[in-house]
């Protein structure tokens, strides 16, 4: 065993944080921190500003729509050019986009002349940005990390830094909006970007991206559809995935209506149920990086799968904010245990030259959803009211649970040999 390996088991908590040792990942780690505190300021920022122009629960659902729609149209496509593009490049570019569009934010809110429709066609920008950054920033793990082994740990470290991120963002973002203004928190957004960028441009990458021979983008197109459709574990976590995002994951585009019809709150109260949310998937991941092993992961998946339903039927039927903040802590902490444990798991099996293309479908399934979700959340909550429309999305979440449970079989055989090749579990023959 490498010293600095055995240095690191011998004391638990530097374990959980052992993908830190490798340069390039610490300093993605310590620039994506910072910058994403901003992009959670944005995002609250957005759906205040949407919701005090507008008073429409409708709006703030197509407003959710309108940022995440290009994950789902453009995934298959953005999976291909980042198995064929230098993936470090490509996030280059993405966060130079993603800083001059809340650049563009702030100049229109403190110029005192945004409107929804800018609001619109902005987050549409955004989305078709983060259409190639987040199969990118995922397929460019192995690049930063180096050992395969190290791999869950550098995913479960992620989960931790947005879900920190997420708990101190909107928080901030609350106390920036009371006392300035929504404009501030996009400023301070554009600002942030410039910390992920040069991180990026300090990093020397020696794990060289794996290359293949040029064929047409539509061959590519086939061969990646016939991976994730045709091979049961990827293709039953990504469905189980695809179905809580549809129908549970909106619950966060309907969080200003908690906060201000329900609850009677403002801008602080919904820098708080965000920040509870944000806390419970924090302790998530914090958990998900002191385990050792991929083992044991596929029965998670189900299990937080019905426990993120229970949280957010729960809350949707609140009406005292310490009891609404303790399910959100639930339901976060649910909610990133399904995501990272289904990430962890794909990240081991997949094969290297599909990685673009599969991390692609799961951006699908996690992002290109919820455009729809809502969609559908804010027109439901318009006519049955925000509880009741948790309250249906929760009850679809233990339902898909229940399906999913019912595949295991299949899916463990499917791993097993997987699982045998790399050492993750013992040879029948030893």
């Amino acid at each position: 065993m490498d010293p600095r390996d055995q240095a690191i088991e011998e004391v638990g908590w530097r374990y959980a944080l052992r993908a830190l040792k490798f340069r390039n990942y610490r300093l993605f780690f310590g620039g994506q921190s910072l910058s994403l505190v901003g992009t959670w300021m944005t995002r609250l920022a957005t759906s205040w500003l949407v919701y005090r122009m507008t008073g429409s629960a409708f709006l703030l659902g197509l407003t959710g729509f309108m940022s995440q729609i290009p994950a789902f149209v453009l995934g298959p496509f953005a999976g291909v050019w980042v198995d064929r593009l230098d993936r470090h490049r490509v996030l280059v570019v993405t966060q130079v986009l993603s800083m001059i569009q809340s650049f563009a934010l702030a100049a229109l809110a403190l110029g005192h002349r945004i409107t929804v429709p800018e609001i619109l066609w902005l987050s549409v920008f955004q989305g078709i940005v983060n259409a190639f950054d987040m199969p990118a920033r995922q397929a460019f793990l192995p690049q930063m990390v180096e050992r395969r082994e190290d791999l869950p740990n550098a995913i479960a470290l992620n989960s931790s830094m947005v879900n920190g991120s997420r708990l101190i963002g909107p928080s901030l973002a609350g106390l920036v909006i009371a006392g300035f203004g929504e404009g501030y928190c996009f400023l301070i957004d554009g600002i942030s970007y410039l910390a992920v960028i040069v991180s990026l441009l300090l990093m020397t990458v020696r794990v060289p991206q794996v290359r293949r021979a040029a064929e047409s983008v539509s061959t590519e197109l086939r061969e990646g559809w016939r991976y994730v459709t045709e091979f049961p574990p990827v293709r039953n976590i990504l469905l189980l995935l695809a179905l809580v995002s549809f129908v549970g994951m909106p619950y966060t585009v309907l969080m200003p209506i908690f906060a201000s019809r329900v609850l009677g709150g403002g801008a602080h109260t919904l820098g708080f149920l965000m920040g509870a949310s944000g806390l419970g998937a924090l302790g998530s991941a914090a958990w998900l990086a002191s385990r050792k092993s991929v083992r044991g992961l596929l029965r998670v998946i189900p299990t937080m799968a019905a426990l993120f339903g229970v949280g957010i039927i729960a809350f949707g039927f609140s009406r005292w904010l310490p009891l609404s903040l303790a399910l959100l802590l639930v339901t976060g902490f649910g909610m990133m245990q399904q995501m990272a444990a289904s990430n962890t798991i794909l990240q081991t099996i997949m094969e290297e030259d599909k990685r673009g293309r599969v991390m692609s479908y799961y951006a699908m399934a996690f992002q290109g959803t919820m455009p729809f979700g809502s969609l559908l959340a804010g027109w439901m909550a318009e006519r049955i009211g925000a509880p009741a429309t948790l309250a249906l999305g929760g009850g679809i979440c233990l339902l898909a649970a229940g399906w999913f449970l019912s595949r295991m079989g299949e899916i463990r055989r499917a791993l097993r040999p997987i699982y045998t090749q790399l050492g993750i579990i013992p040879s029948p023959k030893q």
